[in-house]
């Protein structure tokens, strides 16, 4: 029997085509090029802005005031973090385009990258701390590198027909996604160190003539929150996506408007000057009841009216303006420059120089007023003007001119729905009414009789002060409520109101299990 043999070949299979989504991710992942390299050379530079930086700080100041309120209230402290993904979601959203786009028209795609590099750039002039010809450099940097990552995968990208060359273009954008991390951290590294980290690790504070504060043994309570905050733990809220650059040699402090002479002052004339040490609570306007947007340091600085009298106050000069380098706006009344409350140009917090965050160089920090009218960090000017004259900030957001500091007081132990065991037990907590100081403090329990807490040593007027009950607790489920009074006889308002326009009021209160 004659066996056959089937000899002929299988049929060839058809080429593949290139990945489906490759053309949009050759598209991101070149607009991350075009970035990383746009940051890494501001960085290089020593000059300049995050494109991303400068459309967030745009952004936020465009934003109509309901979708402020809204981003605040949905989002809290964590707003920028979104403001930021939001537009680089957006801008990757628009490579992801450019690179569908470029799988059919590559010039009409490198068009579109170009215009996108120009509008970005057009986004940082608006920035006033941004060097415009740092930045068009760096842009156009960016730009190239963008487009020549774009060129690349796109070639790769079509010729990507079989399964080595799908694994070869893979590749190509494992590599180019991976340099443009690496390029974006370094640069992000480089852009941080513009903000003079490395110069203020070098500075000296001047030293104090005075004894330097010392905190009464008896001021901190057990169960509170430390008496003094650390830097790293105070509370941070800006207008700026991110500190704006300075340098140390450059910055300057000038005072002017409805003043006799106007004073330029450098970083070493200003730490010449008489210096000052006092321990002051600051507040935000945006804290809620019983919230942590609030907290104490030790400032060193300037005492505000000697520098103002440098300049000399004309008559009529009513309202006081501290900008920032970035622009930034407050406006407080003249008179608490001179009314005897503590009002610095601080340049120390609690023994080191201004942290970057909090306002490095110098800022101002002035009691009994919340931040959104008084505490200018990254200060440049001082101006004096009329308090008709001029509107800061955050007033034309419908904000009250006038920010005096609500008294207050807060609940720190047991924490909020806390689980505790019955028996004796510490309620604990701070209360502040800085410029007036707190006077006594008192809790509720279960809406029951008010009862006198033991007060902590006071640190100051311009300071909050810590207090305690040791509380018998029963089993069951109990609601704790606390309210101070103030130097002035004043004692805080049941009445809950929201933040805004001046400042939230009402009692705060808890509820724990005792078990």
């Amino acid at each position: 029997m004659e066996t056959v043999l089937n000899d002929s070949q299988p049929d060839e299979q058809p080429p593949l085509s290139p990945p489906r989504g490759s053309g949009a991710l050759a598209g991101v992942v070149a607009v991350a090029v075009a970035l990383a390299v746009t940051e890494l050379i501001v960085g290089i530079i020593g000059r300049g802005q995050s494109v991303i930086v400068s459309i967030g700080n745009w952004v936020i100041g465009a934003s109509p005031e309901p979708l402020v309120k809204w981003a605040i209230r949905t989002f809290g402290t964590n707003d920028k973090l979104v403001l930021v993904l939001s537009i680089l979601a957006t801008v990757f959203m628009l490579g992801a385009l450019v690179g569908i786009v470029a799988t059919r028209r590559m010039t009409l795609s490198v068009a579109a990258f170009v215009g996108t590099g120009i509008l970005g750039w057009a986004f940082v002039t608006t920035d006033p701390v941004a060097d415009v010809p740092a930045a068009a450099a760096a842009v156009g940097l960016g730009v190239v590198a963008g487009l020549a990552a774009l060129v690349v995968l796109a070639r790769r990208r079509a010729a990507a027909i079989s399964d080595d060359s799908r694994r070869s273009f893979l590749t190509a954008v494992g590599v180019t996604a991976a340099f443009a991390g690496v390029a974006g951290l370094v640069g992000r590294g480089l852009v941080n160190g513009i903000a003079s980290a490395s110069e203020r690790a070098e500075i000296s504070l001047p030293t104090l003539p005075e004894t330097p504060v010392l905190i009464p043994a008896g001021a901190q309570v057990e169960g509170a929150v430390p008496v003094i905050t650390s830097n790293a733990d105070f509370y941070l809220i800006d207008t700026a996506l991110r500190p704006p650059p300075i340098n140390l040699a450059t910055w300057q402090l000038t005072i002017k408007g409805m003043v006799d002479k106007e004073v330029t002052l450098t970083y070493d004339d200003l730490s010449a000057l008489a210096m000052t040490e006092r321990v002051i609570t600051l507040s935000c306007v945006s804290n809620t009841v019983g919230g942590s947007l609030v907290g104490t340091a030790n400032w060193l600085g300037v005492p505000l009216r000697d520098v103002l009298d440098m300049a000399g106050v004309q008559d009529g000069a009513t309202q006081i303006v501290g900008r920032s380098v970035d622009d930034f706006t407050v406006g407080f009344p003249t008179e608490a420059a001179y009314d005897g409350r503590d009002a610095l140009i601080a340049i120390g917090m609690n023994d080191e120089p201004l942290p970057v965050d909090h306002g490095y160089p110098a800022r101002l920090v002035v009691s009994g007023l919340y931040g959104y009218v008084s505490a200018t960090k990254w200060l440049s000017e001082i101006e004096l003007t009329t308090w008709e004259g001029f509107d800061a900030y955050w007033i034309p957001r419908n904000w009250a001119k006038e920010g005096p500091i609500k008294t207050q007081s807060r609940i720190d132990s047991p924490r909020p729905n806390a689980n505790v065991e019955a028996g004796s037990r510490r309620i604990a907590g701070v209360a502040w009414a800085p410029n007036t100081g707190i006077a006594a403090v008192e809790i509720s329990i279960d809406e029951g009789e008010w009862q006198s807490a033991n007060l902590g040593e006071p640190l100051s007027d311009n300071a909050w002060r810590q207090w305690y009950v040791d509380w018998d607790a029963p089993v069951g489920r109990h609601s704790i409520s606390v309210r101070a009074t103030d130097n002035s006889g004043y004692t805080q308002t049941a009445e809950l109101k929201p933040p805004q326009p001046d400042g939230a009021t009402g009692h705060h209160t808890i509820a724990v299990n005792v078990a």
